[in-house]
């Protein structure tokens, strides 16, 4: 599946049958673009554990698990509507992130509910001679580093986001790394370094929630607030606020969808 261009490997592991399987490595090769399916992640849906309907095992593409994909999250509820026959209007699905809540919308666009952000930190970092403008972070359910910048169309993504990714502030976990220009107050583009991916991804749907949301914070503008990102896609965050930096009922829609399925010798 593709979530704006943020593709994913995704299986059906609700009888946990193929949780042998799941190794490191195994999730690793899956997502080998060369030798595998190729994919920026891999994501299992697993019968639930903590009051969801299901739960959501998400891998990036060097075979870690991660808290949470934004993108994945939108996959991962077209795929269980689609293997159960949209058996659950409102999915509510577990996360190492906390519940997430996923509707397919008329269009057959996705919206899901995110994980209320934390640890927002305006101006993290100071501007420097490798990055000369403030950075500034969120954990929109997992880490993300943003900063604004003139133009994003002309930028070293994997020098500048594998600085920031390994940057001792950001240690030991490291941050997602996401640059950002504002084409109106309404609307952003974006850019964004992967961890886990280690390099671009065309899209990122918990970068892009953190990069409106410390817009917002940072300018005082509402909601919603649309993203362009590198896949081509226009996507929307919308939120509710309390206070400057408060935000709460945060919801990202966007594409989702199945582009081929079939099965593979390991």
């Amino acid at each position: 599946m593709t979530g704006a261009g943020n593709d994913f490997v995704m299986v059906d592991n609700r009888d946990l049958s193929l949780s042998d399987v799941l190794t490191h490595d195994n999730i690793a090769a899956l997502c080998d673009r060369r030798f595998g399916v190729g994919g920026d992640g891999l994501i299992a849906v697993e019968p639930a554990q903590a009051g969801g309907d299901v739960r959501m095992r998400y891998y990036n593409s060097d075979g870690g698990e991660a808290e949470m994909c934004g993108n994945g999250a939108r996959c991962f509820t077209a795929f269980v509507d689609y293997l159960t026959g949209g058996k659950h209007p409102l999915l509510r699905f577990e996360t190492l992130a906390g519940i997430v809540e996923g509707r397919m919308n008329e269009d057959r666009s996705v919206t899901v509910q995110l994980t209320t952000p934390k640890d927002m930190k305006l101006n993290a970092l100071a501007p420097s001679d490798v990055l000369p403008f403030p950075v500034h972070f969120v954990n929109t359910g997992v880490p993300h580093a943003v900063v604004y910048m003139d133009s994003v169309d002309d930028l070293d993504i994997m020098k500048l986001g594998s600085w920031l990714r390994y940057h001792p502030e950001f240690a030991p976990a490291g941050t997602n790394a996401n640059f950002a220009c504002v084409l109106s107050p309404q609307h952003l583009k974006l850019r964004t370094y992967e961890r886990g991916v280690e390099g671009e991804t065309l899209a990122c749907g918990t970068g892009m929630t953190a990069t409106a949301l410390l817009h917002a914070a940072l300018t005082g503008a509402s909601s919603p607030i649309s993203l362009d990102v590198a896949g081509g896609c226009t996507l929307r965050v919308a939120f509710q606020r309390e206070g400057k930096s408060d935000f709460r009922q945060v919801t990202l829609t966007g594409p989702a969808v199945m582009v081929f399925e079939g099965t593979i010798s390991l």
